[in-house]
């Protein structure tokens, strides 16, 4: 029969890990809970580390990179938007529906936006969203080059819009951006009208309508070149 183990030998026991396993996944929850509080400059290795209650080292068994880590919040982002299906009759309706949509997700996280500059779609959810805009375009009889550029474009003016209001969210919110513009607006009034008359003259419609209002305006005005081309096209090879 053993004997017990007396108590100067005796070692307290482990209390086993309440923490979360380090996986992709938790990584990138993580990240998307520091980029939605703060931006994405608070977004890095350490500090997505310190969230997760471990070494910086240990992530980069699950992401190579900041850059790989990037790629990996737009893919997660463009898997949040709901992609219209392509319809001939109303190809401008989806379109614009579309290109909201990614403004919306990128907006939605900051200034995720920045993060999309320069980068070309290619992991599984941003392919999946060129292509779904894609077969918008030519449903609608957007010609080949046409859709090429313009899915590259339209996508472009969704993603520097987003990472406008991304910054703006970031220095102050809605408030202090109205108050800016304001004295923008008052600025150009007290320019010298002979060196800037058609600033001065201008000075109030160029400081006026939100964000939404000037973003719909621009989306208005890019689909509907895109239906003229269109429109030229098909009477040329009709």
């Amino acid at each position: 029969m053993s004997l017990p183990v007396p108590p100067w030998e005796q070692r307290p026991q482990k209390r086993r890990s309440t923490k979360q396993p380090l996986s992709r996944e938790a990584i990138l929850a993580a990240a998307f809970r520091i980029l939605d509080a703060e931006g994405l400059d608070a977004v890095t290795m350490r500090r997505i580390a310190d969230e997760l209650d471990t070494g910086p080292a240990s992530l980069y068994a699950h992401v190579a990179n900041k850059d790989e880590l990037y790629n990996l919040l737009l893919d997660q982002a463009a898997g949040e938007m709901v992609l219209p299906a392509p319809d001939a009759d109303n190809w401008q309706d989806r379109a614009k529906h579309f290109i909201r949509e990614l403004n919306r997700v990128l907006t939605s996280h900051k200034d995720l936006g920045r993060a999309a500059l320069a980068r070309i779609p290619i992991s599984p959810n941003a392919l999946a969203a060129s292509e779904a805009l894609l077969a918008i375009l030519r449903a609608g009889g957007v010609p080949d080059q046409d859709c090429a550029w313009s899915a590259d474009i339209l996508s472009l003016y969704a993603v520097a819009h987003a990472y406008e209001s991304g910054l703006q969210q970031l220095q102050g919110g809605e408030d202090d951006g109205h108050a800016y513009v304001a004295a923008i607006g008052e600025y150009f009034h007290q320019l010298p009208a002979d060196r800037f008359p058609n600033i001065v003259e201008l000075a109030g419609l160029l400081t006026t309508g939100g964000g939404d209002v000037r973003f719909e305006f621009g989306l208005d005005l890019l689909i509907r070149g895109l239906a003229s081309r269109a429109e030229d096209a098909s009477k040329t090879h009709g």
